[in-house]
């Protein structure tokens, strides 16, 4: 299965990072690159349910492939999820069903990086992203 072209440039990226503090610059970086939410898309109704951090997320469905917007309170976390985003965006059903969040961090070399709450909170915003898909009309 091939990349989606953001999420091999972010590949590129973290790989030729030496070590944690590189990747965590470039982990600030990426997550300035998210488009803002506007205040009525940060509602209870976006809210994702799990996250320490506030976290809001919204899905939009282009013909089979899927479109996220995501934001966060929390400058670390607007990183990682703009790294999901990467993954996951223009992705057919099929295929978001199937991803594999622990296996794509670890590619980026942020794997032990990621205290549990992060990583319970990044599996929370791939649960409601699959949510998201089957509540789709």
């Amino acid at each position: 299965m091939s990349l989606p072209s953001g999420a091999q440039a972010a590949l590129d990226a973290f790989s030729a990072c030496q070590g944690w503090e590189q990747r965590a610059r470039l982990l600030m970086q990426w997550g300035e690159q998210l488009a803002p939410l506007s205040e009525s898309e940060r509602c209870e109704s976006n809210r994702v349910a799990g996250c320490e951090s506030q976290v809001w997320l919204l899905a939009e469905r282009n013909g089979e492939h899927w479109q996220f917007r995501a934001s966060s309170d929390a400058r670390l976390l607007r990183g990682l999820l703009a790294l999901l985003l990467a993954r996951a965006n223009d992705l057919p059903q099929r295929e978001l069903t199937q991803l594999d969040l622990p296996d794509w961090f670890a590619q980026l070399g942020l794997a032990r990086h990621l205290s549990p709450s992060r990583s319970n909170g990044l599996q929370a915003v791939l649960t409601r992203m699959q949510q998201l898909l089957t509540t789709d009309d």
